[in-house]
């Protein structure tokens, strides 16, 4: 019995780009605006139209109205007694519009109206022609009304003729074809729906074009982050205009600067550890391998190895310090007082060496900065000045401000540091090219732990000669100073009380 296997199915990316739903978000009100227009527009038409018809009937009924009363008949000279003479006189001096129809309706033998119209060409429309019609308006209690024929819509109005003897009654009909006037109105709602369709046409290729303008550094931002591994992390978008998706594209730019900077302290982080612990593990694998039974060498075996695994510790927590201080809480500001900091740390530098420890000048300011690392960074920088010097020799601590920002060095009267090693000093793992003196050891990181924090300050560290950065006259133009320069942590300065008279 065989097994049946199972092919995973893979569902198609249905995703719509931006670009497209832009397009359609802006055809679809365009769409609905223009279609709002072209309905408004054409309601108002018909209105018009209604408007218009209902005037030219009221305008014709009043006119009859008006020559019934005061009309004279042009034959006697007399009033209008019979109403098929008055209708016959009122329609020979009237001059009516393309769709519209003056009557005279009189009552015949059987109830059929007999009708007086103009003398003029009509179609198979002309209202007269249907005696039924004419019946039903002339049987009517309205004024006015509404005939829905199959050739289209009809308004009429009448004004009743009552008879002075015997004549028959009669009335007087004014009727409107609309469809004509309303096909006008339906012509144009159609003419702007074809406009309107152009205009989404054109709007169509303009937003496809101008949507793809302005996503084109979107596209880009897609591709870039599709393009990085973890091998090439110097792609950049560029970065035209001032608008948002300018900014989008700074914003990438600074996130990608952030990750090429971790993983190049990652990597720097490996090659380091790998580059530095190569040596000690080679030494205890050596000496493990090579010890023998004797109590003596092995005694002296676990001494070496101690020395190396402890060395190996201390390399191990540099790297972890300095790969801590790419990360933005490497350093936590607090206001301090520069006087009390650098007198603390004159007092723990002191354990460090017997030497001739001088505090030579104190900043009597406040300052924003991180107290433990600035601490750490003067021990380290006292540290240094110890393995370079000899038991007697003269070490300098103190603090300063000058032009606005504050200095705190590390001076000792040693053999300096040569021109050619200067530039590297605060490099990884680099010791110089000679030793300054005789006790220099370590795995070289000291200085590149004191250069991160001061940049964490957003500072830096310099190196000077001890003649020029310290001001006894005892010094000699010999040895190194080692100044933290840190700008933009300067507090408010507090007054200073007055001292009072005895």
């Amino acid at each position: 019995m065989t097994s049946a296997v199972t092919t995973p199915v893979t569902t198609p990316d249905r995703r719509v780009s931006a670009r497209v739903r832009i397009l359609l978000w802006l055809l679809l009100m365009m769409a609905v605006a223009l279609a709002a227009v072209a309905m408004t527009t054409r309601s108002i038409l018909l209105r018009d139209v209604d408007h218009r018809i209902s005037g030219l009937l009221t305008q014709e009924t009043r006119e009859f109205a008006n020559f019934v009363d005061q009309g004279v008949d042009p034959g006697t000279g007399a009033g209008f007694s019979d109403p098929r003479r008055l209708l016959e006189v009122f329609l020979q001096r009237q001059y009516s519009d393309p769709d519209e129809e003056l009557l005279g309706l009189t009552r015949g033998p059987g109830g059929v109206p007999s009708v007086l119209r103009q003398p003029r060409d009509t179609t198979g429309a002309a209202l007269h022609r249907d005696r039924g019609a004419l019946a039903r308006i002339l049987a009517s209690p309205a004024r006015s009304g509404t005939l829905d024929r199959p050739w289209g819509e009809v308004r009429w109005a009448k004004v009743p003729i009552e008879p002075a003897g015997h004549a028959p009654p009669g009335a007087f009909v004014v009727a409107f074809h609309a469809a004509d006037e309303r096909a006008i109105a339906t012509e144009a709602f159609r003419t702007q729906l074809a406009i309107s369709g152009v205009a989404l046409l054109m709007t169509t290729g303009i937003g496809w074009a101008v949507a793809g303008r302005i996503l084109a550094p979107v596209r880009l931002v897609s591709r870039a982050a599709a393009q990085l591994t973890e091998q090439d992390l110097t792609r950049r978008i560029p970065v035209r205009g001032r608008d948002d998706i300018a900014l989008l594209a700074e914003t990438f730019n600074a996130m990608l600067d952030r990750l090429e900077r971790a993983f190049a302290a990652q990597r720097q982080f490996v090659d380091d550890a790998g580059h530095e612990l190569r040596t000690p593990i080679t030494i205890v694998r050596g000496h493990l391998e090579l010890m023998g039974d004797d109590p003596a060498e092995q005694a002296e075996t676990i001494r070496l190895v101690t020395d190396e695994l402890d060395r190996m510790s201390r390399i191990v927590e540099d790297l972890l310090l300095l790969a801590k201080a790419e990360r933005p809480d490497f350093v936590t500001p607090e206001p301090v007082q520069l006087g009390e900091l650098t007198a603390d740390v004159f007092v723990k530098a002191r354990a460090l060496g017997e030497r001739e420890w001088v505090l030579d000048g104190v900043a009597d300011r406040e300052a924003e900065l991180d107290p433990q690392r600035i601490t750490q960074a003067m021990v380290q920088l006292a540290q240094n000045a110890v393995q370079h010097t000899v038991p007697g020799q003269r070490i300098g601590i103190g603090s300063r401000e000058t032009g606005g920002r504050i200095e705190l060095y590390v001076a000792d009267t040693g053999p300096g540091v040569p021109a050619e090693d200067a530039p590297v000093i605060f490099e990884r793992f680099r010791r110089g090219t000679a030793r300054r003196g005789t006790r220099a050891g370590g795995a070289g990181l000291g200085l590149s732990i004191v250069k991160a924090i001061a940049e964490g300050h957003r500072g830096r560290v310099e190196l000077r000669p001890t003649g020029s950065g310290w001001g006894s006259p005892r010094t000699e133009s010999r040895g190194a100073t080692f100044v933290l320069v840190l700008e933009d942590v300067l507090g408010p300065d507090r007054a200073r009380p007055e001292e009072e008279d005895g």
